[in-house]
């Protein structure tokens, strides 16, 4: 069974925007660094240090929640792996990444996310540059990649790509609604995503938003979507996207302007095309999406009990957010986007102002202002 929904609806797929390229018939090239948001115990770093280990790259560790820098950092020794790890709970208050307009905004608007993913990506980008790094792989905890050859591959495409994203062949990097738009019984794609993500210096000069889709943001230039391939295979761990609310609440705003966005792209449209009139069409069409997968999940015979209750707890909470959500505010969000962007560039070229030539990463720490935090194996 698959929905239907009125134009401009929400698209399932945007493979069409990527260029797939077998990992067998891409270059290959090292990886100077594996960045990792870490939010797990160093037992979850295992698959991050072998990788290290089989491609020879340093590990960037960004701690925090229920893992700790020096925990990372001596588990990393006693894998035989070079790495630094940071507590970013304790960089956060330190100027390292700038404040983001789009932040306020949706503080202001009680939208913002209690999530830490951003910042931490940001303050890996800063640090790759900062350091010399030309190819680095954001790598999050949950994510096994089999193959480092792919690694390799990922990192080749780089001379062509701004950015080249792995094949997810585990649990789908889909939010909420399209998860359950899936299991439902809709045929919904992914697409590449921050989890296994390769990218090279040209991408530096962009930044992760604090919402949902951050990494589809940070894929996009000013005008659309910046050259991005995908490669390889890397694997997710399961995880329950049911298991409350809060998620599926979290993550609407973020998927609904990711998606309107894309949308567009699938067209041959620019960022400029998101008017006020596409985003009150766009508005109408995500709820009838959200509308139709709940009838769908209330309609499958295999969905049942408590896994069905809590799917369609989840939906009725994206639908409520969904409800909150205006065109106005969807515009508001691009063009503080947009001023965020100058913010980012103009403290990137004030950081390398201020170090001069890229060096080592313990150079890029004492510019950020973080030296005396970081752990080192």
């Amino acid at each position: 069974m698959t929905a239907t929904v009125a134009a401009p609806a929400q698209h399932t797929t945007h493979q069409r925007l990527l260029h797939r390229v077998a990992a067998e018939d891409a270059p290959q090239a090292p990886l100077d660094a594996i960045v990792v948001p870490n939010g797990r115990p160093a037992a979850y770093l295992k698959d991050a240090f072998r990788a290290a280990r089989e491609v020879d790259a340093t590990l960037l560790l960004l701690c925090s929640k229920n893992a700790r820098a020096s925990d990372a950092v001596l588990a990393a020794k006693r894998a035989g792996v070079r790495a630094r790890a940071i507590d970013t709970d304790q960089a956060a208050g330190l100027g390292a990444v700038p404040p983001f307009a789009t932040s306020r905004l949706l503080q202001a608007k009680r939208l913002l996310r209690r999530a830490d993913t951003s910042f931490k990506r940001n303050l890996g980008v800063l640090v790759a540059d900062l350091a010399g790094w030309q190819r680095v792989l954001f790598l999050d905890d949950d994510i096994h990649v089999s193959e480092p050859g792919d690694l390799r591959a990922a990192a080749g495409l780089l001379g062509e790509y701004a950015a080249v994203g792995l094949t997810n062949t585990g649990m789908r990097d889909n939010s909420v609604v399209c998860h359950a738009y899936h299991e439902s019984g809709g045929q919904q794609d992914t697409f590449v995503g921050g989890g296994a993500l390769a990218v090279g210096r040209d991408a530096f000069s962009s930044f992760f938003p604090d919402i949902y889709n951050e990494d589809w943001f940070f894929l996009l230039s000013g005008t659309g979507l910046r050259a991005t391939a995908i490669t390889g295979a890397a694997y997710q761990h399961d995880y329950d996207p049911y298991r409350n609310t809060v998620r599926a609440r979290s993550e609407e705003l973020g998927d609904t302007l990711a998606e309107g966005i894309y949308c567009l792209l699938d067209n041959g449209l620019g960022i400029a095309d998101a008017t006020t009139e596409h985003w009150a069409d766009f508005l109408e069409s995500r709820r009838a999406f959200i509308r139709t997968t709940l009838r769908q999940v209330q309609d499958a015979p295999y969905l049942t009990g408590a896994y069905e209750d809590r799917m369609i707890a989840a939906l009725k909470a994206a639908l409520g957010r969904n409800l909150l959500i205006t065109p106005d505010l969807c515009i508001r969000y691009l063009r503080a986007w947009q001023r965020d962007r100058d913010t980012w560039q103009t403290h990137l070229m004030s950081l390398r102002a201020r170090h001069g030539s890229a060096g080592y990463p313990d150079d890029a720490f004492r510019t950020l202002g973080i030296s005396e935090i970081v752990h080192k194996s």
